[in-house]
């Protein structure tokens, strides 16, 4: 079994670098990848992956594994490097040697309703100035781990853009109302500061603590910035990352939970939850 997998491994490595004709049915993320590196003239120039076994189980002569795997890219854009990290969560069955199934785990679940939008609660104003490197910085060192200081959850994606804008010295307020400000302590935190949507909702209607602005577009942001996802375009927003790092063409490359990821593209083209109806918004944080 562990030959197999390895032997899967090592096969999809070569897929991401292959100069050959891909057939349809290859590896789907890499066809997804390199399409998305194309439409950037990027390329991969080196790949590597290494895997864990998360869960294994047999029936009879087949074997089924869960396993998580962490990609790192050496792109090249223009002349310039720089590394991409992802990880995946995937399933496979094995009968005996033969690979007959393999697909990646959805991650995401339902996240409640809450439509709480931040009101002006009549709260003195709070001075911050954001210090976007604390920002990044975090979002660096956790990207592909959890801080025990904060709780963590199923869908962590906004709990960890969260944590980032405070370590950014960002302000929390509003405690204790779970539907207003942004705020954690004790155990507890608003809607605001976990729920994907409920943070989109935050970011441009806060007149007080942190704050943000929409731009029309992901080149006006800055390092230390948020991009809001609805993947469906159903106007509920799922996801949320930050800003991490510029391509050659001054674009964002952003850092994520739940699918933990680095310096990945903003525009999530070569991610499965990608649809033809993605919707986003783009918010570069203001000063108090």
């Amino acid at each position: 079994m562990q030959k197999s997998l390895q032997k899967l491994f090592e096969n999809r490595v070569d897929q991401f670098v292959s100069k050959s004709k891909r057939q349809s049915g290859n590896y789907e993320k890499a066809v997804q990848k390199l399409e998305s590196f194309a439409k950037r003239s990027a390329e991969i120039v080196k790949v590597k992956a290494r895997g864990n076994i998360i869960n294994q189980s047999s029936d009879g002569d087949f074997q089924t594994t869960t396993y998580q795997v962490h990609y790192q890219y050496l792109i090249r854009q223009k002349g310039m490097l720089y590394q991409e990290e992802e990880v995946e969560v995937r399933m496979c069955t094995f009968l005996k040697n033969d690979l007959i199934m393999d697909k990646e785990m959805k991650l995401y679940t339902k996240q409640p309703e809450s439509e709480i939008v931040a009101t002006d609660e009549q709260e003195e104003r709070i001075s911050y100035q954001y210090n976007r490197l604390k920002a990044v910085q975090y979002a660096e060192r956790w990207w592909n781990s959890y801080n025990p200081a904060y709780k963590s959850f199923e869908n962590n994606c906004t709990n960890y853009i969260s944590q980032c804008l405070h370590a950014g010295e960002a302000p929390m307020r509003g405690y204790p109302n779970k539907g207003t400000g942004w705020w954690l302590r004790n155990n507890n935190w608003s809607y605001s500061w976990t729920v994907a949507h409920s943070l989109r909702l935050y970011l441009p209607n806060s007149k007080s603590g942190l704050r943000a602005r929409e731009v029309s577009s992901p080149d006006q942001l800055m390092l230390g910035d948020v991009i809001c996802y609805d993947f469906e375009g159903d106007g509920r927003f799922n996801h949320n990352t930050i800003v991490t790092g510029k391509d050659a063409y001054g674009m964002p490359l952003v850092n994520a939970n739940t699918y933990n990821s680095r310096m990945r593209y903003w525009a999530y083209e070569d991610s499965s939850a990608y649809t033809p109806n993605m919707k986003y918004k783009f918010f570069t944080i203001v000063d108090g």
